[in-house]
């Protein structure tokens, strides 16, 4: 192979530099002092326990969309304009098949903000494209990490695309392509595994943002959590002839480890988590179609009011980089720690149901609404406390706070309350800023129709939530389900952030506090019973084998998206210069701990998203002369910042904090760009730096 094309190869280089200090920075894990754990995964009572195997796929794909001049989602900034790339985002897909009767279910978990209708629409519509009815709503469980440093702007509802200035495609096909391609590749991986379960205990990774909301739950329930958080962390590991292969942990904390001041798109803690486990432990290659050695997913539970900030204040760069990674240290450490305790070998069913529930008519029944009486929920509302944002997390507008709100609770008790006491009734006492579901009925702001899902592989049970649960409303739901089928608490999660997106869900006692999480509950107080109700329909179904309707199924609203930013028009290079020419070359020698820098002159990175590839290579130079490759873009190490120089121009600057444990010798920078010119024709180009030395 020529020195002009470099191979791709592991990167030892990655794992002496990552092991380096891997100390839990007073965070703590523990297994579990239950006397029920040797029964956490066992069939339920009704089951006759069927002692069958399984068939278990892993996959793995890239799924990052824009970097550059693109709305960042999470934080509701419309400052927060994408600027670069540090982590490229990962769909992890899992496929379980219980070999006796042939069903099955599909996890997908993707490091993304959320998981929107339209991408669990257009992900199915590939999956049954593919796969005819194996695969369908009603057996693949897609959810989010919640990263808040991913792009936004793939939404088909307009509320999640203002930032954005609409809809982009680019990033919408990204996603979905890559969430697919995840699934593909995990089903043609099957292949027979066993799955162990285990539990542990995490603190010092998270704390609860909302203590004053908790705190009005019930004894029974603060009493569950005695520090008001869940520290449960939960792993359900994939092994193959006695070896772990893959991993799916769950653990409740939030992606906001990156700040909103942050402008690199990121996988945030849970993305590092999982990367250091793939990577820099078992170096995965991510550039590699191949099947993956080893898989990882970091997915959300009940993590609405858990925040990552042990301080209660929101990050600042460049603070936020060592926070995420001590995070994502913290989950790693905790689930890696369990794959060498024995766990319970799962055996049993597989099978799942799934309901559409129109959250803004549900007539809850008293055995949930706690008062012994008939209560109903409400079109959505934005209370002002959700326009206040998190404070512990990044604020959102100015003018608003948690809590109350004086101007917007007159508002709402002259006139919105008065106009509608159906609304008060659900709603109160939140101040409505803004009676969202009236303006659904001009255009598509948020969804009303939702899906909410149960999964069983064996003895776990997944509640799938579309949205950011609390960790008290996720202790009632879990009770709920666990009653009814018969399992061990621990062994029923939430899966938060699940097939689509309504905001938070608190507990009615929480909802009246009236704080974030509270004025994120749209559909009004009784939200939480309303979701409990189905959700005991859909375990009852489950245990006793019966279907449950599909329900109203949401609108599609791919026709409806509006796009206001304008794409690329032309890229060209700075006056006397060429695409891919050093501006600014490295230093002639650098030392392991050193940051190594080059400027080039670039092109726009929407041209050509580099989905499964890179904008960027470091490469050594062999003893045969060969450049091989020891980090790209989607490592740690590396980060990849774009600026616009000029009108049309692009300055393209690449770091690379080199691991201790680097190999010496020389390396240089490799950039990949895209220029587009005037009659739209987009030309791929290549910049190379001279060689450096590192000693």
């Amino acid at each position: 192979m020529s020195a002009e094309r470099p191979l791709h190869h592991r990167r030892t280089v990655l794992r002496a530099g990552a092991l380096t200090g891997l100390g839990m920075a007073g965070a703590q894990w523990a297994a579990p002092d239950r006397a029920t754990a040797a029964t956490a995964a066992t069939a339920t009572a009704r089951d006759t326990p069927r002692d069958t195997g399984y068939l278990v796929g892993r996959g793995l794909a890239d799924a990052t969309g824009e970097v550059a001049e693109v709305g960042m989602m999470g934080y509701g900034r419309f400052d927060q304009q994408a600027a670069g790339l540090h982590t490229r985002l990962r769909a992890r897909a899992f496929v379980v098949v219980e070999e006796a009767s042939g069903r099955r279910v599909m996890l997908i978990v993707a490091d993304s903000p959320m998981i929107f209708e339209s991408v669990h629409r257009a992900v199915l519509r590939r999956l049954a494209e593919a796969y005819g009815d194996l695969y369908t709503v009603r057996n693949v469980l897609i959810t989010a990490t919640h990263t808040h440093a991913g792009p936004g702007g793939y939404s088909h509802h307009l509320l999640y695309n203002t930032t954005t200035f609409g809809f982009h495609r680019k990033t919408f096909e990204a996603v979905t392509d890559g969430l697919f391609e995840a699934a593909r590749r995990a089903h043609d991986d099957l292949a027979p595994s066993e799955l162990v379960l285990s539990h542990g205990t995490l603190t010092g990774a998270s704390v609860n943002r909302s203590r004053a909301a908790f705190d009005r739950n019930p004894k029974a329930d603060r009493d569950h959590f005695p520090d008001a958080v869940d520290p449960l962390t939960t792993l359900l590991r994939v092994e193959r002839a006695g070896r772990t292969v893959g991993a799916v942990n769950w653990f409740p904390v939030h992606s906001t480890s990156m700040s909103g001041d942050n402008r690199l798109i990121s996988a945030d803690n849970k993305g590092y988590a999982a990367y250091h486990w793939e990577r820099e432990v078992h170096e995965v290659d991510y550039l590699d179609d191949g099947s993956p050695a080893f898989v990882s997913a970091f997915a959300q539970t009940n993590s609405g009011d858990m925040s990552p900030n042990l301080d209660l204040r929101p990050p600042t760069t460049p603070e936020d980089f060592d926070r995420t990674r001590a995070n994502g240290l913290r989950q790693y450490e905790a689930a890696a720690s369990q794959v060498d305790r024995p766990g319970v070998r799962l055996s049993g069913p597989v099978d799942s149901r799934l309901v559409y529930v129109d959250l803004s008519d549900v007539t809850v029944r008293p055995e949930f609404t706690g008062d012994g009486r008939t209560h109903r929920t409400s079109k959505p509302c934005i209370g002002a406390s959700m326009a206040a944002g998190s404070v512990e997390d990044g604020p959102a507008f100015p003018g608003f706070q948690e809590g109350e709100n004086p101007f917007w609770d007159a508002v709402s008790d002259s006139l919105v309350y008065t106009v509608s006491p159906e609304l008060a009734q659900a709603q109160a006492p939140k101040d409505v800023f803004v009676p969202i579901g009236e303006v659904n009925r001009l255009y598509p702001w948020v969804q009303e129709r939702v899906p909410v899902m149960l999964v069983r592989i064996g003895g776990l049970y997944l509640i799938g939530i579309p949205g950011e649960v609390t960790v008290c409303a996720g202790l009632r739901l879990r009770r709920t389900v666990a009653g009814i089928v018969g399992a061990d608490l621990d062994d029923v999660l939430v899966a938060g952030y699940a097939n689509a997106y309504f905001h938070y869900l608190t507990t009615p006692e929480e909802y009246d506090a009236q704080q974030y999480e509270g004025g994120s509950t749209l559909f009004g107080r009784w939200q939480l019973p309303a979701l409990q109700q189905t959700a005991a329909d859909l375990a009852t179904a489950l245990r006793d084998g019966t279907d449950v309707p599909l329900g109203p199924e949401p609108p599609d609203l791919s026709g409806k998206v509006l796009s206001l930013q304008p794409g690329v028009v032309m890229d060209a290079p700075p006056a006397f210069r060429s695409f891919g020419d050093v501006l600014v070359p490295p230093r002639e020698t650098y030392r392991a701990g050193e940051r190594a820098e080059a400027v080039f002159a670039g092109a726009h990175p929407g041209n050509d998203l580099h989905r499964g590839r890179t904008y960027l290579e470091v490469q050594r130079q062999e003893a045969d002369g060969a450049w091989r490759t020891v980090a790209d873009d989607g490592d740690w190490s590396t980060r990849f910042h774009w600026e616009r120089d000029g009108i049309a121009a692009s300055r393209i600057t690449v770091t690379w904090d080199i691991p201790q444990g680097t190999a010496p010798g020389a390396h240089r920078i490799v950039y990949h760009g895209d220029a587009k010119s005037l009659t739209g024709t987009v030309t791929p180009f290549t910049g190379r730096t001279p060689a450096f030395l590192v000693r």
